[in-house]
């Protein structure tokens, strides 16, 4: 799977096409807002939505652990879309892939719908933590906007990039890097998106298919400041 390996806080990060982080020094996987059990939720209000949405991430999540060596896998907020996510169908493929992954460490930084949707079942073995959950020079949050120290990796927005080209369009998740902060496209399969406007001093790399890349002339022509590595692999 290609990535951009880029550096930030002094650490090197690979942004996935996978619409996650991996951090190579930690073998660990950053994924925000998968918002299990979505579809679940409409389905009980009558909105009649797809079926397949768990295991869908179910399996994209498995595709990035074949790919990249991993030993923890840190939910940035919105594990749980509701509390009506709770289905037996939903929770029976959540822990039969837990299963498969025993020696997984899984790390949840509560966001907005987890508190209203509760924790996940105990039986799948996740750590809880309230934001923002410092690791080395990092905040690792639900909302961007949080003021703390440490360079802030959160999600809560799902971002997404407009990409004309004369008449056309292309509307693609992206990841947001500023010089405080950098936000994650959202990895859930049935989520959305809001179309961001990025400052100035901010980078914007988009995801298409299985490709990643930085979007050219958004942002400053250098930033050391924020990615003074970048290398497409």
């Amino acid at each position: 799977m290609k990535h951009c390996s880029i550096e930030l806080a002094d650490e090197t990060l690979w942004l996935l096409a996978g619409k996650a982080i991996y951090w190579p020094a930690r073998k660990m996987l950053l994924v925000a807002d998968i918002h299990f059990g979505k579809a679940t939720a409409f389905r009980s209000l009558g909105v009649p939505v797809p079926h397949g949405t768990t295991n869908e991430n179910l399996q994209a999540l498995s595709h990035l652990l074949e790919g990249y060596a991993c030993e923890e896998i840190v939910f940035l907020g919105d594990f749980l879309h509701a509390r009506a996510a709770r289905a037996p169908a939903t929770l029976a493929a959540m822990q039969a892939w837990r299963a498969r992954h025993p020696g997984l460490r899984l790390t949840l930084v509560r966001g907005n719908h987890d508190l209203h949707a509760g924790d996940p079942p105990a039986s799948l073995g996740i750590t809880m933590v309230d934001e923002p959950h410092r690791m080395g020079p990092f905040a690792l949050c639900h909302h961007p906007e949080l003021e703390t120290d440490g360079y802030v990796l959160a999600g809560h927005v799902h971002p997404v990039f407009h990409l004309r080209a004369a008449r056309e369009t292309l509307r693609l998740p992206c990841f947001l890097l500023g010089p405080r902060r950098a936000m994650l496209p959202s990895f859930g399969a049935f989520t959305g998106g809001h179309a961001v406007k990025p400052a100035p001093d901010e980078a914007v790399f988009v995801v298409a298919d299985t490709a990643i890349f930085r979007v050219p002339g958004q942002g400053p022509d250098t930033v050391e400041c924020l990615v003074p590595s970048i290398k497409n692999q």
